[in-house]
């Protein structure tokens, strides 16, 4: 044989794990694009941390499974409008909220920086921040719910929602505390970031 070997190129399908798995490292290189631990701590509220782990689950649903708005929207339990903001994100935007010159994020923000996260993820396979690191933050409650709803078959009754994450603490309250109000069945990782995020912020 002569010349270089070509790479392999992987033709098999996408899991369902594999998903989870990849959405959980772009959300991740999210908060390394924002400036990792130490920028973090120069914001007043964190309380958007979540939407961008929707964002990391649209873009990856959106770019591994060829999903559409419609799909996405009902796989994550938002609106198609969400989608198509996070979608199409303004990229200009995005930079100027990384420089500092912004503080709010919303859809369209979240989206970019998501679209920058998965690229990176992609080509270099990421750098990422530890989980104690998220944890001063007051953050590792989405990552850690992430980690146990890896690979679960939704949608998820309470029982099972309960038995996934037991033994999880967020912002000093038990988990089946915030479960307990939390409405059922949930759809995917991402609305039960969301349920949990408004009923705890």
């Amino acid at each position: 044989m002569s010349g270089e070997e070509k790479p392999e190129v992987i033709t098999s399908p996408v899991s369902a794990t594999d998903v989870d798995h990849l959405a959980e490292r772009v959300f991740q290189e999210c908060i390394n694009i924002l400036g990792g631990l130490r920028k973090l701590t120069y914001y007043r509220n964190l309380t958007w941390l979540p939407s961008l782990a929707v964002a990391s689950y649209a873009i990856v649903l959106k770019e591994e499974l060829l999903k559409t708005q419609r799909e996405i929207a009902e796989k994550l339990g938002i609106t198609p409008q969400t989608v198509k903001n996070i979608l199409q994100a303004d990229e200009e935007e995005v930079k100027r909220f990384i420089k500092g010159e912004i503080e709010k994020v919303d859809e369209h923000k979240a989206g970019g920086i998501a679209k920058l996260a998965y690229r990176k993820v992609k080509e270099e396979r990421g750098v990422f921040i530890r989980e104690d690191e998220l944890e001063v933050l007051g953050v590792d409650w989405a990552l850690r719910v992430l980690i146990r709803l890896r690979g679960a078959d939704f949608p998820l009754d309470k029982e099972a929602l309960e038995k996934r994450l037991e033994g999880i603490i967020i912002k000093g309250k038990p988990i089946d505390q915030v479960i307990e109000k939390m409405e059922f069945p949930v759809r995917s990782p991402a609305e039960v970031l969301k349920q949990i995020k408004d009923l705890t912020s």
